[in-house]
């Protein structure tokens, strides 16, 4: 089962036009766009809190190895 051929993807496309309309595909698209982009978005923002809590920890792990030798000093 390989990649669709042209005409396999032709009779999908007019499958789809026929059931949404041409006037509705592009709403479609643009809806999935914004659907991916807030989707990226979020994952994104994801990423800088996880990387602010690792930074965060290790700063607190640092001050406490600090505090530490300055007791044993």
């Amino acid at each position: 089962m390989g990649m669709p051929s042209m005409p396999e993807l032709l009779i999908v496309l007019a499958i789809v036009v026929l059931l949404f309309g041409a006037k509705k595909i592009p709403e479609l698209a643009k809806g999935m766009g914004k659907g991916i982009k807030e989707f990226k978005g979020a994952m994104k923002e994801e990423e800088t809190e996880e990387e602010t809590k690792e930074i965060a920890s290790k700063e607190e792990t640092e001050t406490k190895v600090e505090a530490k030798k300055s007791e044993d000093a």
